[in-house]
């Protein structure tokens, strides 16, 4: 299934699911039992999404962040083997963490926003990994059971201010600066997330291409890191980390600026498209 968050023309906010060209607006129907997405994650209830609620075109809502609110937004830095190569660091041992917040993330479609604060806007396509079954002390070997499903990401980030100090998170949290979506697939319907691959685009043009076998550390890995410190709850998200291409490291290098279109595409997922604009 491909597992949506969404308003209406009336900004009424729902969820529910697209076949085709088409959305499902399971919300509408189930909205006082379980108000948003993640309440369905949490309760386990997702299969019940399943052809359920009226259909409407998908062109004619905007789609929102596939978890509204998640608990948790974790993001693993240095995490492709081009990427590592590129800043020429050595490989890691373990996972490096930092977190997002909610408000920095927009849906597909919205556009993301330079802050006035800088002209260092970079783009990180990236896979996210959505958490479905909480637990804690999750061993590596069952942590695909823990998985509900996957989604896109454009990590983005403020250069000049990751830098500032050793501790990069003001740099990855300016508001509406990252993107996540369109929608959740479910992990049932990927054979395999290794063999995908990510394809970052600006204006068309490719600059990230990358098997997700890359990655130095892997999902179950991640998982079962993540959850030795901290419990995992439904509807937390892991965003894997990004390939080799960013633009800082181009040269010349290659920053975001109003008018651009940005698309992080993932086999078996779709296509993530965010225009630029400025604060």
């Amino acid at each position: 299934m491909r597992l949506v968050s969404f308003t209406d023309q009336s900004g009424q906010a729902s969820y529910g699911t697209v076949e085709g060209s088409e959305v499902l607006d399971a919300g509408s129907v189930l909205r006082s039992r379980w108000p948003d997405l993640r309440a369905v994650v949490a309760a386990g209830a997702v299969a019940e999404l399943a052809g359920l609620g009226p259909r409407r075109p998908l062109a004619d809502v905007r789609l929102l962040p596939p978890i509204p609110e998640p608990g948790k937004i974790l993001c693993i830095g240095l995490n492709y083997l081009s990427h590592i190569a590129e800043t020429g660091r050595e490989r890691p041992s373990h996972p490096s963490i930092f977190t997002r917040y909610p408000a920095s993330l927009v849906g597909h479609g919205t556009p993301l926003v330079r802050p006035k604060a800088s002209q260092a806007f970079d783009y990180e396509g990236e896979l996210a990994v959505i958490i479905g079954k909480g637990g804690r002390h999750i061993p590596a070997a069952e942590a695909f059971d823990h998985v509900l499903g996957y989604t896109c990401v454009n990590e983005g980030s403020i250069r000049d201010f990751q830098i500032h100090t050793p501790q990069f998170w003001p740099g990855k949290s300016f508001e509406a600066s990252g993107a996540i979506g369109p929608w959740i697939v479910t992990a049932d319907a990927i054979d395999d997330i290794t063999r995908a691959e990510l394809t970052t685009r600006v204006d068309g043009a490719v600059v990230q291409r990358a098997w997700l076998d890359d990655l130095a550390i892997g999902i179950p890995e991640m998982i079962a890191y993540i959850s030795t410190v901290i419990t995992l709850s439904p509807g937390d998200v892991i965003a894997t980390g990004t390939p080799g291409g960013v633009g800082k490291f181009r040269k010349p290098q290659l920053y975001l600026v109003p008018g651009m279109q940005v698309e992080v595409e993932i086999t078996g997922i779709g296509t993530l498209k965010n225009g630029v604009v400025d604060e």
